[in-house]
């Protein structure tokens, strides 16, 4: 049954039962009605019966091979380069043969780690040696650690599961706040229990005598504890799953204060007002797709659910966006199973995702790409269905796996001026990567920063790009640039900036070569940045100067003498500097207000571009909505 109605009076039901082939148990109106509910009610306030916006997992639980009884006798293999390993890890080594002398133990050098857990169906070669290694090697237990970020926790959690997989018990090592997010790694990928063992504070803030003696006295009693005692039931209950039923049945009955209250429980809400899904409204969506309410669109990590064209249409109709959005968010939602998008979404750096729409249905529908456009009413429900598919549909969580620091500013949507483009005589974005002009796409992306907004005041095309270097090397992805060497950025440009551009630089393309030879920093910032805010495993540069490690920067980022970039106030003719960009890691739009010169950089993560697929009835649909037919939108 579809309705199930529990009233404080007595509960009417009245059934009348339509059956057929892929079609879902209805309750007739009448049945609505003597159930205390009808459409009438709803619609002025009273109560609703909501469906689910979270999709099923695709990854079925293993049965886990019980705990050691004891370590003695045993081999146990330490893992894990992250966060001040190099002191925890040989003091665990220590500690173990000092209590169980005929223990045997293999560190990192020797048997190696398993990285990040591949999704299923992907096959990655270091997870299938480091398996190899555990059975040729006959290890009984794996430590690994140090989880300290957003990142590097599922990558040393990888090494647990690879071990988990093939019988072997395990344990991570992860500082405060990243306990959690090792359990639903584990969780995600098939392994009902992990076994944390939490350090107590910020590994890289701690000198090496703290670290060692909190190995001893805090890591070291759980460690045997995770390795030796049974898994109880209550863990295994944490972990049982839920997935039961039509995807389509109803799962929470009542006003709509009590709806908001459920789902922000349930960590399936953001914590703003939403538009109750119920199941009427979501059916609105379906019909502005030829997919099937059951099709299949995506299996999203890192909790690997399948997303249907269901569950996409449940969270449009809460992130309060159109039906006739369906097209793009179903497209978006396939872009956000990219790894170029996601590959960095979990770090404590905290990327932000955004979107872009090219093509001729953004203009049709009225999607913004002006002065203002994140802040207009499409822009800003497709970024709202964006920050909740992060949830519902790819299961990340603020506080799980997804571990900004200071948190995250809600997601947004742009659009490309692709007439700007033309006018300017540079091709937009989805035509540089090889789409048609009136072809319609969605490019998902990531930033760390809402960047710098710049106003040239120059109509000079060599010193607009030299401004535009020097904002590129200032925005060097994260903690100050220590980061990658090189980062994905996006470009923003008003169509009068990249008019002036475009008198001496006739492509992207050009632009783009222009810069990776102009962006460059000095060696001396990039090694200061990298020696004391790297966000790895040594404080201080370990056993480097700073001078030592200046030289080694040079040599492993490919150091020039070059002349001294325009913007450094040097009498020195030429300074060593290394790169910051290479070739086509940049997205350059045409997009904002035509009537100013303004230009931002954005660096974070990589783009994934995927094209709108219209119904073959769109123009008949649109026309009932009132819209002009999209051929009145096309770019000739």
């Amino acid at each position: 049954m579809r309705r199930t109605f529990t009233l404080v009076l007595a509960l009417l039901l009245c059934v009348n039962l339509i059956y057929s082939q892929n079609q879902r148990i209805v309750c007739d109106e009448t049945c609505k009605i003597e159930a205390g509910f009808d459409t009438a009610q709803s619609k002025s306030g009273g109560n609703y019966a909501v469906v689910s916006p979270v999709g099923r997992s695709s990854v079925k639980m293993i049965q886990q091979a019980p705990r050691l009884e004891t370590l003695e006798g045993k081999t146990i293999a330490i893992v894990g380069e992250s966060f001040m390993t190099h002191v925890t890890h040989p003091e665990l080594k220590r500690l173990i043969l000092r209590n169980y002398p005929t223990a045997k133990v293999i560190l990192l050098d020797e048997i190696g780690e398993a990285g990040p857990f591949p999704a299923p169906g992907v096959t990655r070669q270091r997870k299938e040696e480091f398996e190899a290694k555990l059975k040729s090697m006959h290890v009984d237990a794996v430590i690994a650690g140090n989880g300290g970020c957003g990142l590097c926790t599922p990558k040393e959690t990888g090494s647990c599961l690879t071990a988990e997989y093939i019988g072997i018990p395990s344990v991570i090592i992860a500082g405060p706040g990243f306990a959690d997010q090792a359990y639903y790694t584990a969780y995600n990928n098939g392994v009902p229990v992990m076994r944390v063992a939490v350090y107590p504070g910020a590994f890289a803030t701690h000198t090496n005598e703290e670290l060692i003696r909190n190995t001893r006295e805090v890591l070291w009693p759980q460690i045997v504890e995770a390795l030796t005692k049974p898994i109880t039931q209550e863990e295994l209950d944490r972990s049982a799953s839920r997935d039961h039923g039509d995807l389509r049945d109803d799962v929470f009955y009542g006003t709509l204060d009590e709806i908001n209250a459920y789902f922000k429980e349930n960590n399936w809400s953001d914590g703003l007002p939403f538009i109750p899904p119920t199941y009427e409204k979501v059916n609105e969506y379906l019909k502005y797709t030829d997919y099937a309410w059951d099709e299949v669109i995506a299996t999203l990590p890192p909790a690997h659910r399948n997303t249907t064209t269901w569950h996409v249409a449940v969270n449009a109709v809460m992130s309060g966006c159109k039906p006739e959005y369906m097209p793009i968010l179903i497209a978006l939602t396939k872009a956000m199973g990219d790894g170029n998008f996601r590959r960095t979404l979990a770090s404590t750096h905290a990327w932000i995702p955004f979107c872009w729409l090219n093509g001729p249905v953004a203009r049709q529908l009225g999607i913004d790409s002006g002065q203002g456009q994140i802040n207009e009413e499409g822009n800003v429900a497709i970024g709202r269905f964006m920050n909740l598919a992060m949830m519902n549909l790819a299961g990340y969580y603020v506080k799980q796996d997804r571990m900004g620091t200071f948190g995250y500013p809600i997601s947004w949507c742009m659009v490309e001026d692709d007439a700007a483009c033309q006018r300017v005589g540079w091709n937009p974005y989805h035509v540089q990567q090889g789409f048609n002009m009136n072809d319609n796409t969605v490019t998902a992306s990531s930033t760390l920063l809402w960047g710098n907004n710049m106003a040239p005041s120059t109509t000079n095309p060599e010193k607009v790009m030299q401004l535009l270097a020097w904002d590129i090397t200032e925005r060097c992805q994260f903690a100050l640039g220590s980061g990658r060497q090189f980062t994905n950025r996006t470009i923003l440009m008003t169509e009068p900036v990249a008019a002036t551009l475009a008198k001496k630089y006739k492509s992207t393309e050009a632009l783009d070569k222009t810069l990776v030879s102009v962006a460059r920093r000095p060696s001396k910032e990039r090694a200061f940045a990298n020696y004391y805010a790297n966000p790895g495993s040594e404080k201080d540069g370990g056993e480097h100067t700073l001078r030592e490690y200046s030289a080694h920067i040079k040599k492993a980022e490919h150091a020039a003498m070059t002349d001294t970039p325009p913007w450094y106030d040097s009498e020195a003719a030429q300074i060593s500097t290394i790169p910051t960009m290479q070739a086509n890691m940049t997205a350059y739009l045409i997009t904002g207000d035509a009537a100013r010169n303004k230009m931002q950089t954005m660096p974070g993560g990589g783009c994934a571009t995927v094209k709108i697929e219209l119904p073959k009835n769109w123009d008949k649909l649109m026309e009932e909505l009132g819209y002009q037919p999209l051929k009145e939108f096309y770019i000739r």
